[in-house]
């Protein structure tokens, strides 16, 4: 098991007080008792403008010079006089004069800041009186918290207070290290116990499971380590009058992410609301039309203007835009869909889909071609480039055919469209599918005979039928040779692949042909032999061949080997 932060914090948080608190308080000392050097003014993000601190503290902004003054000149002049102020260990006092040339502050009768109509923020709609008592309360406070960091009791309850925090914080993560491992002990034996009926089922893998499991404790681990500490270290912070305003700005930052967090939320819900109804209605549609296409594919509903074959793709095309439609419509209720961000990253994903989607487009162009274009057909026995076999499917993107070899093979559409196409069943004459082959015979035998002998195994074949009847074409007059091409046509009453019913036809054509003493000048013929090149009926089962005449067991019968896949 790897090490988690619940059990690495607590050592860290000692650390980290160990090492802090020392450094805070040396800070708030330091900070008090050397107040010329305890805060430079900071340039805010205009360019005239200086905010004026004190002790760590922002008091006011100033926006205007004064008899030649810079915005940061007068920082540094009201530093000075508070210092000048609090050097007689006085009550610090705040007090304020109206004059004709502004608001007059002073700190135990020493007049410290001058306040004019152009430090008022223009956007803010303030006045010069509302101004003046901001930066009194702000002063106020810096003045206090100077004065706290000046007791050193005061210091000491700060450090006893970082201390019991840290000692709480340690406790805390130690029980919650605890009851993390009793519930990681209690889950592994859950899943020891059903890891069987999982792994029967085939539901989810137990290594994928306690994948899973670990990744989810990383994150809840870490989020609830960081989380407490983020937590600790605010509190921790704000102990100290130097250190105070940050952790204030951290626990203000902390509530300001929550607050956002839940407001975007409680915004989100009636649009998500809205989304999951056009999402619900739009599965409905979608329900609603497989239903009815499926009926038309099944042949239980008949309409004119769809084939039971194109039902299939139809439906699987109309869910699809069914389902685009409906996004569309749920998009502007998505939370966030009108952000800049959003916006920025669907575009980044449809130029990713436009970059990459061309041939997945041509793929699913091509499917919806061969669908409606009515060129293949399910069951149909066709010839594509090099491949033929019988058509299983027609899918969005790839079309299956099975040859009668033991093969299954996986086209792309977009091949298919772009290429030729030999379909055997397409024109036959009721069911079933074309088989043809070739042979060349030579000049010296009599044309009418080899068609003879050609159609007389064609008649010898099983599963080629006699009606239509095979017919011999002469394709081409060669140097030495015709070509002579049967033509049949085979059905699947018994179903064999026509991969067997060829190989069955070429045998009986050798036959036929050694029974004539007709020489086969496939592939090629060159010159006339002595002897003809025949097989003779006394050396047809020449060993290790078998006469089923002689041996039963090897003698043909009416069934049909199952066909295969």
């Amino acid at each position: 098991m790897r090490l988690r932060p619940l059990r690495l914090l607590p050592s860290l948080l000692l650390v980290l007080w160990l090492c802090l608190s020392p450094v805070l308080a040396w800070a708030a000392v330091g900070a008090s008792a050397s107040a010329p050097t305890a805060a430079p003014p900071v340039a805010a993000a205009q360019e005239d403008e200086v905010v004026l601190r004190y002790a760590n503290r922002p008091v006011l902004s100033l926006r205007t010079a004064f008899l030649g003054m810079s915005p940061a000149e007068r920082a540094r002049r009201s530093e000075v006089n508070i210092d000048q102020g609090l050097a007689s260990g006085g009550p610090g006092l705040v007090t304020t004069r109206a004059t004709p040339q502004g608001q007059l502050i002073f700190v135990d009768g020493v007049m410290a800041i001058i306040l004019f109509e152009g430090d008022v923020d223009p956007l803010s709609g303030d006045t010069l009186e509302a101004l003046t008592q901001r930066t009194v309360a702000a002063l106020k406070l810096a003045i206090h918290e100077t004065q706290e960091g000046r007791d050193t009791h005061g210091l000491l309850v700060s450090l006893g207070w970082v201390a019991a925090a840290t000692a709480a914080s340690v406790l805390l993560f130690i029980g919650v290290s605890r009851l993390r491992t009793s519930a990681l002990r209690l889950l592994a034996t859950f899943i020891s116990r059903q890891s069987r009926k999982l792994a029967s089922g085939e539901v989810v893998r137990r290594e994928r499971l306690e994948q899973a499991i670990d990744l989810l404790d990383s994150l809840v681990s870490w989020g609830l380590g960081l989380l407490l500490t983020y937590a600790w270290l605010s509190f921790s912070l704000q102990q100290f009058p130097y250190t105070r305003p940050w952790g204030e700005d951290l626990r203000r930052f902390l509530w300001s992410v929550v607050s956002d967090l839940s407001r975007g939320v409680f915004q989100a819900v009636p649009g998500l609301v809205v989304a999951l109804v056009i999402l619900l209605m739009a599965r409905g549609v979608v329900g609603a039309l497989g239903s009815f296409f499926q009926r038309v594919e099944t042949r239980q509903l008949t309409v004119r203007w769809l084939r039971p074959d194109a039902a299939g793709p139809t439906r699987r095309v109309a869910g699809w835009l069914v389902w685009l439609f409906a996004l569309a419509m749920a998009y502007p209720y998505l939370p966030g869909a009108e952000t800049e961000a959003f916006k920025g990253m669907s575009v980044l994903v449809g130029l990713m889909l436009s970059l990459g989607a061309s041939n997945f487009v041509g793929q699913v162009a091509g499917g919806l071609i061969l669908t409606y274009s009515n060129t293949l057909r399910r069951g149909e026995y066709v010839r594509i480039g090099e491949h033929e076999g019988t058509v299983v499917e027609i899918g969005a993107f790839n079309t299956r055919i099975r040859t009668g070899l033991g093969e299954e093979v996986v086209l792309p559409n977009n091949l298919i469209v772009s290429g030729a196409t030999k379909n055997y069943s397409r024109e036959v004459h009721g069911v079933g599918y074309i088989v043809d082959t070739v042979v060349t015979i030579g000049y010296d035998t009599p044309w009418r005979q080899v068609e003879a002998m050609l159609i007389e195994a064609a008649h010898r074949t099983e599963g080629v039928l006699n009606d239509p009847p095979p017919r011999v074409f002469q394709t081409a007059l060669s140097d030495y040779y015709p070509e002579y091409r049967l033509v049949a046509q085979a059905v699947p009453a018994l179903p064999r692949p026509r991969a067997e019913v060829l190989s069955s036809l070429h045998s009986h054509i050798q036959d036929v042909f050694n029974e004539h003493g007709v020489q086969i000048m496939s592939p090629h013929y060159v010159l006339d032999p002595h002897e003809p090149k025949v097989v003779p009926k006394a050396r047809w089962f020449a060993a290790p061949a078998r006469d089923p005449a002689r041996d039963p067991a090897q003698a043909p019968t009416d069934e049909v080997s199952p066909p295969l896949r």
